[in-house]
This record gives structure tokens, sequence and C-alpha cells, in this order.
């Protein structure tokens, strides 16, 4: 179940000697009776009959023997009542279990009515065993009772998960791990290969005989260590209690049968009295909740932290319990036929190798049966050559596994994520567990509608998906999306509820509520961006009126600077979607506007970190204004502030070089005139760190200032003239500068940046300027243009030529 309810998924404590011997008898003789043949087991059980009283059956929480046990037990008994270790509210819940869309894994979800962010979860596999003594209940027409705490209690503590995942508790003393305190006391290292070695590999001669010897054993670890660190375990096993105690007395005593973690065995089956059980939940804080089934995965099951049941082999767990026989060949099967999805070569002869090899790891380490170690192992060795790649596609597909349940369209759920159900049925967007990428081309209207529902999710903190890098672009028809749905996105998904019974009301009122509680002008216009990707037309006055008075009162040109970019996407993507979108581009050139008269004096006296941070505005408000519909005036007065920050020698270098380099790649100015800027900014009287910052500007990694380098060689001149005459004493401070300007160019044009270098001002190299074009040679080189006629007569022919 959850970590409410599993108190073996935490670290063991050492075993005082006394506690440790006597726990090892109990483990010898639940390892003797589960190694066995069925012999012990069944003079232990069958041999005297079911005992008298009610039936109590200790298992570990999704562990497939313990279903197989569980379900072979009510078949021998036949009780006419069921109780489960679970939150006691879940009896209204039950007979959706039966319903033919149930598929699992699937859980329990209760959250606080007020408060949905508290939550926990209480998953089932098919192979676990409360869900297969759900299922027997329902076949055969027997009650079914949860026992366990309610979950109004559970999630009123400070911790509604109860996580046991710390090993020092409030009151002091260590948290143990009863399943690690019986490996090591029969001889084993590893808590889950004992367990396996013990319940999961055994035959089926008689699997109800490891209950009563577990439950000895707990007996023993329960009188050495008390609640073993989990003091909540004596307010949940008293309610366990009273729940029994009701059951025997409505139905008798041998037509009862309890179903709960081993742990809790000793206690339910301890001499209580009702007045000392009642006492320990006098006074529990208590909320209101709601209860749901929801999806689960495997992927989750396999997790130890927050909701996760921590087991670490759920797809391997599953097969153990599906598979009618012959496990290991029917696994060794199943992996070969992935392998041989994904291109890898395997062959029959492949598998049979491999299952004879797993048998025979088994018989040396002395196991019943081949286990997940050895088929790993063999796997590895056979199936996959050797190699880790193959194995680890192996471990996430199948051992692990991307199961994903179901629940039937009559859980109950709020109104959003009914309205979201309806929503993802008419889009086709079925949710899945497995991470896929989803192409959007907007000028569809089924692909338009799905784009709008995955970003009002996102501005309802609802994280389904993520814009990905695919085919689209800025102000393009195209969006890529990564899904992937996790079972918490339900916790999320009624969080939102208050907000709105529709995706669409929802979104719009939070980000109305968002509008007018955000500060940065940068939030609002991201915000507006949201709405306009989202389409929430009635959200847009809202953000556009605290958009309007957010950009009055903020006159620092770096928020307006940062703010622009995002009002010019979203006239953009009004565009694509057509969206009405005049109020945001009159915000958007007002914005502008005051950053052409801002931005000078905002730049002059600049420290390197300022500067730098600057240098990244000013590239956002350079790629804004060409994306503002009808931006001509304002991109002559951009070009003109570019102009003063070039020739002023106020500005920091790295921000007079970007200028620079701006303006020549718009065309603004010419090469010869760049040149000049360069030859001023790398003038012997400039500092050498300051010269440097100019070169980062102009030259910078991503920019192409690299290819700009290899075609100009007037200005690769200028630089290397300017770097050869740098002092040595001041060569060390400039140096990182420079490694981190022309780290970001692709090796093939540092490469030819070299070769350039390398050939020197004799050679026509840096510092000597040819006549003709930049960067060509004055006249064609004859004797290079004939060395390829050879091979064009081969590809071509002769004739071909003539």
């Amino acid at each position: 179940m959850t970590s409410t309810s599993t108190p073996t998924m935490t670290a063991g404590a050492t075993s005082t000697a006394g506690a440790a011997s006597t726990a090892e008898g109990a483990c010898t003789a639940a390892s003797a009776s589960a190694s066995t043949s069925g012999r012990g087991a069944s003079a232990s059980t069958s041999g005297r009959g079911l005992p008298r009283g009610p039936l109590v059956l200790g298992v570990r929480h999704h562990g497939p023997g313990s279903a197989r046990g569980v379900r072979a037990a009510l078949d021998a008994a036949e009780p006419a009542v069921v109780l489960i270790e679970g939150p006691a509210e879940a009896d209204a819940l039950v007979a959706l279990a039966g319903d033919p869309d149930m598929r699992p894994p699937v859980a329990l979800l209760a959250h606080a009515v007020d408060d949905p962010g508290r939550a926990a979860f209480w998953p089932m596999a098919a192979f676990s065993p409360e869900w297969v003594a759900i299922r027997w209940s329902l076949d055969r027409g027997a009650a079914v009772r949860f026992i366990d705490l309610p979950a109004a209690h559970t999630l009123a503590a400070a911790d509604p998960t109860w996580d046991d995942g710390e090993d020092e508790v409030a009151g002091g003393g260590l948290r143990i791990d009863p399943v690690a305190e019986l490996a090591g006391a029969a001889g084993y290292e590893d808590a889950e290969r004992w367990w396996e070695d013990v319940v999961e590999l055994r035959g089926d001669d008689d699997p109800t005989a490891p209950f009563e010897a577990l439950a000895e054993a707990m007996g023993a670890l329960r009188e050495a260590y008390g609640h073993g660190g989990h003091p909540r375990d004596l307010v949940r096993e008293a309610h366990m209690r009273i729940r029994l105690r009701a059951a025997r007395k409505e139905f008798g005593d041998d037509a009862v049968a309890v179903v709960c973690g081993a742990w809790h065995v000793p206690a339910l089956r301890r001499k209580t009295t009702v007045a000392a059980d009642r006492a320990l939940l006098k006074g529990l804080p208590k909320v209101k909740t709601e209860m749901t089934w929801v999806p689960w995965t495997h992927r989750r099951l396999a997790r130890r932290s927050g909701y996760g049941a921590g087991i670490e082999a759920p797809g391997w767990y599953a097969h153990l319990f599906a598979a009618p026989d012959r496990p290991v060949e029917r696994w060794m099967t199943k992996v070969a036929g992935l392998l041989r999805a994904e291109d890898h070569l395997v062959s029959s002869a492949h598998v049979i190798e491999a299952v004879r090899l797993a048998q025979t790891l088994a018989a040396l380490r002395g196991r019943p049966l081949p286990g997940l170690d050895e088929t790993t192992d063999a796997v590895r060795a056979v199936l996959c050559e050797g190699s880790d790649v193959p194995l680890d596609l192996v471990r996430d597909r199948l051992v692990v596994g991307d199961v994903l349940g179901e629940v039937p369209a009559g859980a109950p759920a709020v109104p959003l994520q009914r309205d979201l159900a309806r929503r993802q049925r008419t889009l086709r967007l079925k949710p899945e567990a497995t991470e896929r990428d989803l192409d959007l081309d907007l000028r569809k209207d089924m692909d338009g509608e799905r784009s709008r529902l995955l970003h009002r999710l996102r501005l309802l903190g609802v994280g389904w998906g993520e814009p990905a890098s695919g085919r689209s672009g800025t102000g393009t028809f195209r969006e890529t999306w990564r899904l992937r749905w996790e079972p918490e996105l339900h916790v999320q998904v009624a969080e939102a509820g208050v907000w709105g019974t529709t995706v669409e009301a929802a979104a719009t009122a939070r980000a109305g509520s968002r509008a007018l509680a955000a500060k940065a002008l940068a939030d609002v216009t991201a915000l507006a961006e949201q709405c306009l990707l989202a389409g929430l037309t009635d959200a847009l006055p809202v953000v556009m009126r605290a958009l309007a008075d957010r950009a009055a009162l903020d006159t620092d040109v770096g928020h307006l600077a940062q703010a622009l970019p995002a009002l010019a996407r979203s006239l953009r993507y009004g565009d694509v979607r057509g969206t009405e979108t005049a109020a945001l581009a009159e915000v958007a050139a007002g914005l502008a506007e005051r950053i052409c008269v801002g931005l000078p004096p905002a730049c002059a006296g600049l420290d390197t970190d300022a500067a730098a941070a600057m240098r990244e505005r000013i590239d956002e408000v350079h790629q804004a204004l060409a994306l503002l519909p009808g931006a001509d005036g304002l991109t002559d007065r951009w070009a003109g502030v570019l102009h003063r920050l070039a020739d002023r020698d106020r500005i920091p270098g790295v921000l007079r070089g970007r200028a620079a380099r701006l303006l020549l790649d718009e065309g603004r100015i010419a090469t010869a005139e760049a040149a000049l800027l360069m030859s001023r900014a790398l003038s012997p009287g400039t500092p050498p760190s300051d010269a440097a910052a100019w070169i980062d500007g102009f030259a910078g990694g991503a920019s192409g200032g690299g290819l700009l380098l290899v075609h100009d060689e007037r200005l690769l001149g200028l630089v290397d003239d300017w770097l050869t005459g740098v002092p040595p004493e001041a060569f060390t401070d400039v140096l990182p500068l420079l490694r981190r300007t022309f780290s970001g160019y692709e090796p093939g044009v540092r490469r030819t940046l070299g070769e350039l270098v390398a050939r020197g001002p004799q050679a026509g190299g840096p510092g000597h300027t040819l006549p003709g074009a930049p960067g060509f040679a004055p006249a064609p080189d004859r004797d290079r243009a004939d060395a390829v006629l050879p091979l064009l007569h081969l590809v071509l022919g002769k004739e071909a030529l003539v």
C-alpha cells in the first residue's frame, strides 16, 4: 500500500543478541516450511485443518507469492467477509473494483476537501494481495471491509503520507525493516533475495504454508522491538482490532478473514480490551476528505520516495504472478521479443542458452529457482552479449515497465477531472505512462484545440505536457510537446479544481488571480503570452490592465527589456491563432519606445556581470523588434540606439562590440566601418581587458562571429595584431575571456581560423589585405582548379567535360 502501511520500506537496525536469536529461530521455521516440497507445510497447516477463529493472513504488500497464498487460503476457508488493510472510507468504492473497465495497477486516492494538495495514495497492482482479496470477494459474493485508520485521521496528521523513510523517530529509537531483520537472522545479506527464496520462488504444493511461519517470526520481532520505530502503528492497529471485533460479532469467528501486512498480525492476535483500543483513538485530529480510484503505473510502484510503493521490479513480480508455469522460460521469451523489436539479433538458441545459464546460476547459488538476479545475469551474458545498453532497455521496459492502469468513468472525481477526461476523449489525447513527443500543426482545428488544452493545464500547474524542441520555431505554425501522465497529476487536478469546474474556466480564473498578484513586469508579460497560447480571451482584459499598470510604474530599463520579448512572441502567436492583439501591440510599442530612450544611459558604467546581463537583454530586444508587426519606425530608432552604444567610450566593451555586430548583421554599417570600430576598440591605448570584452561582444560564440572572421581577413588581421601586442603581464588576465569567446565556435571554424593565422602576413594571412573580395584571392588558382578534373572524368566520363 502506501508507506503508511509498509514498514518494510526502511533500513533495518542492528538487533540485540537475544532478539536476533529469537527471530532466527522463527525465520528458520519460515525458511524450512517454504523451501520444502510441501510435506512440512502440510503437517503444520492442512494436516490439522484451518485454525478456528478469524483467518489472519499476514502478507507483504505487492508480493505475488503472498497474493497466490491469499487466493488459495480464501478458496479453502471461504469466509463470509474479508477484512483488508486500507482506509476505512474505501468501503464505498469496493464495488468499482469489479467493473470491467477497472484494470490495475490502480490506487485509492484520498485528499482533504479544503486542501486537495494534502493527499495520500494506497496503490494496488494485479499481484497485490489486497487486490486479489477484493476480486475474490466480489467474485464469491463475500463482504469486503477496509479496517485501517480512516484517511480523515491520516490526512489530518502533520505528514499525511506518514513517511517511514527516516531512520530516526521523533521519540528516540530506530526504525527497523522486519524483512531485513529476518533475512539477516537466516544468514542472507539481501532481504529481497531472502524473500524471493522463501515466498516468491516456492512451488505451489501448499502456498499457504508461509503465513503461520511469518506470523511467528513477526511475533518474535514485535516482542523484541515493540512498534519497531513506527509509533503510529499502535494507533492503526487499535482501529484494526475494533473493526475485527465488529466483523466477528456480525459474521462469526470462523467466517472472517483478514489480509494485512505481516508486521500487524501479532498485534491483531493480541488480547486487548475495547476500552484500551478506544483510548488510543481518542482525540485524533480529523479533516473532511474525499476518496476515489485513480490509475497507477508500474514505474510509480518502483519508486521509494513520495507516493511510490518501493518495490524494485514490479514488471518481474507481475510476470511471476501471471505466469501459469515455467516462469523463467516465459520471461526469457519476453526479453527476446523486446530485443528483437529493437533490432537486436536474438535467436531461439539464445533463449535456450539463457534459460540454461539462469538455472545453472541458481543451482550454484543454492536458490530453489532462478530469481531476478540470475535471469538478469543470464540476459546480460547471452541475449545482450555482455553489454549493459540493451540490458538497461530490458530493465526499463520489462523489469519495471510502463503499465498504466485504468478506472471506470463512474469513479468519483472532482468536476474539473471529469471535464479534463471529456476533453481528452474528444481530442483523442489518451494519458499514457510512457513519455512521447506530440507534434502539432496549429493550422489544423484538432491540433489547435490540443495546444490550447495543454497550455491551459500548464497554467493551472498540471504538468502533463511540456514544450519540447522539435520542428516548432518562434512564430511558426508548429509546436512539439513531450507528454507523460503521472499519478500525482490527479492531485494537481484536484488542487486546480478550486479555480473552476472546467479546464477553460479554471485557467481563466487562475490567470486573473496571477495577474493581480504579479509583482514584476516580466511576470505579467509572460502571463499574457500564456493566455494567448491557451486561447483565454476572457482573461486577457484583466491581464492587459495589470500589464498597463506595471509598465507605467516600472522605470527599470532592464525590466522593460526583459518584458518585451514575451509581448513580441504573444503578438506573433496571436497572428497564428487569429487572436485580437491590438491592445497588446500598443503596450509593446510603448515599451519599445521607452527602451530606446533609456537604454544608452542605463548601459553606462556597468560592471562585468551587469554588462553580461545587459548584453542578453539587448539581444532579446533586437530579436523582439523583428517580430513586432509594423515596427519599421521602431527598428530605425533602435538602429540609432545601437549606433550610440557602439560609439560611446563610457559603455562597457562587451556592449559596444555587441552593438557593432548587430549593426553589421543588419546592414546598417559597412564592413569598413566595422573594421574602423574594431581598430579603435583594439588600439594600444585601450586596456586589454576592455579590448577582450569588445571582441567577446562582437565575435562571441553562438553569434556566428567565427565565420565572420573566416570570411573577412581584415577583421581577423586586426584581432591577430592586437592579440600579439598584448603585454605578457596582461595576457593571463584576458585569456579566460578569449577562451570563452573562441570555444563557442564550431570545430571546423576554429580549425580554419588556425590555418589562416598560421599562414601569416607573408602568405596573405591576417594583417595582409589582398585586392578583391574579402576572404578570396585576387585571381583563380588554375592548378588547384585542374586538380578536380580526374575525379570528374571518373564520375561523369570524359565526353561530358568536352
